[in-house]
Formats: C-alpha cells, structure tokens, sequence
C-alpha cells in the first residue's frame, strides 16, 4: 500500500498546464481535494481580488485561527492553486497569489455564490 507522501505529484510546471480531458467523471471528489477544508473557499474569495500578505488575509476572513489560515495556504499551494513569495525583509514580507489553475477556480466559486443567492 502507497504512503500518501509516495502517492503524492511534485510541484512542476506541468501543473500548471491545463489539461483536455477526455473522460469527466461524475465526482466531485478530485476538486474537493484539491480545493480542500472550509477555509480554503473565503481564502479564495479574497485572493480573486489579487495578491495578499498573511495578515491582510486573517484580517479579511473572520474567524480564522493563524494555524488554519497557515495550513489552508500549504495546502493551496501545495495543489499548485496559489503561489507564495517571500521577500528578505525584516521580518519576511510573505504574499500569496494565485496561479492560472486557482484564477480557474474564480467562475465555480461565483456559481456557488448565485447559488446561494437564490435558495438561501
């Protein structure tokens, strides 16, 4: 049986290539992994608005613990959703930004938003 780490695709920029499928399954499993936890839709949300420092981003989405803010960003990241850059300043200047792969995201995240709209 394959450990999750052995199971795992290293970051390249292949990831960043968007693929034609020629099968779609009827899951939404694989997006839901990708995206991941609850935070992950508000941190999102506030990255369509483009690029954002740690801080701004615990300021933005209420609520949130400067861990599950911390590992919803590893975990974009690691999806290849955002970027992180961090700058040598004192203290580091971090920011995060989306790749191509999480601006794609931008159009489902806005369905679901009418969605609720319209029957909540």
């Amino acid at each position: 049986m394959m450990s999750k780490l052995e199971n795992e695709r290293p970051m390249t920029a292949s990831n960043y290539i968007p693929k034609q499928p020629t099968y779609i399954e009827c899951s939404i499993e694989k997006t839901l992994d990708v995206i991941g936890g609850k935070w992950s839709f508000l941190v999102l949300r506030e990255l369509f608005c483009g690029t954002k420092r740690f801080g701004e981003l615990q300021r933005k989405v209420k609520n949130i613990s400067p861990k599950s803010l911390t590992d919803t960003l590893r975990h974009l990241e690691e999806q290849g959703v955002l970027e992180r850059t961090a700058y040598p300043t004192v203290p580091v200047t971090v920011e995060y930004k989306l790749t191509p792969k999480g601006e794609d995201l931008h159009q489902i995240l806005k369905e679901m938003k009418l969605w609720a709209a319209k029957w909540t």
